[in-house]
């Protein structure tokens, strides 16, 4: 999955030089948490809903109304904008986001073309989107999770009972976390199943079925 397919590219941004005033009424008007800002056009940054309540005096301070309003329109989008600033580009994958979010703690990447151009922004909204169109569960609800040997033609083995049954594979993921040395976890969405009950009885006879579901989004 390529960010291009997922980002928005109508991107709403701020001049640095703006009030946070200005960068608030922006993200309340368009329903963003984000805002990418420029400086001539130019990337600089980007700052979050976060950052704009933490510039916001505490609710302890002795300012009137008219002294805090005046504050925050003289107080400037680049002195609480995120500086240190990471990007993706369009042809970069998903997964990729994903790692980086979690890594660095972040929520939103600006996306770049080759001429360091801003064309694009995505969130962790964007990355669940996706990761929720993978999983197959908007087509499969039914899942099954499988502890199998890790070696060539093993997920093939499972694959073959369920089509066996009629079922198509909607998705299927592996993953070494949490298997023990020698084995991966296996989850297979697959749909068209003809008779769900007898599938499972000789998936179970057959691997090590570790549990099935049936995921239901209301």
């Amino acid at each position: 999955m390529l960010v291009k397919h997922w980002m928005s590219e109508n991107v709403v941004t701020i001049d640095e030089d703006a009030s946070i005033m200005k960068a608030s009424k922006l993200m309340k008007q368009h329903g963003f948490q984000h805002l990418p800002v420029l400086k001539k056009d130019s990337l600089t940054g980007i700052v979050s809903d976060r950052d704009l309540k933490e510039a916001h005096p505490s609710q302890a301070t002795t300012l009137d109304i008219h002294e805090l309003y005046y504050l925050l329109d003289k107080l400037k989008v680049a002195k609480v904008m995120s500086e240190n600033l990471r990007t993706t580009r369009a042809d970069e994958t998903v997964g990729k986001v994903a790692a980086l979010m979690l890594k660095h703690k972040i929520s939103a990447l600006p996306v770049i073309d080759q001429k360091g151009e801003l064309e694009g922004i995505i969130t962790k909204g964007d990355v669940f989107r996706a990761m929720v169109s993978v999983s197959g569960i908007q087509q499969a609800p039914l899942q099954l999770c499988f502890e199998i040997e890790d070696r060539p033609g093993a997920i093939r083995e499972v694959t073959d009972v369920i089509r066996a049954h009629g079922g198509r594979m909607v998705s299927i993921i592996s993953t070494y976390e949490y298997a023990p040395a020698g084995f991966r976890h296996l989850y297979i969405r697959p749909r068209d199943v003809q008779d769900e009950k007898a599938l499972i009885t000789e998936l179970k006879t057959k691997f090590k079925l570790i549990y099935q579901t049936h995921d239901e989004v209301e």
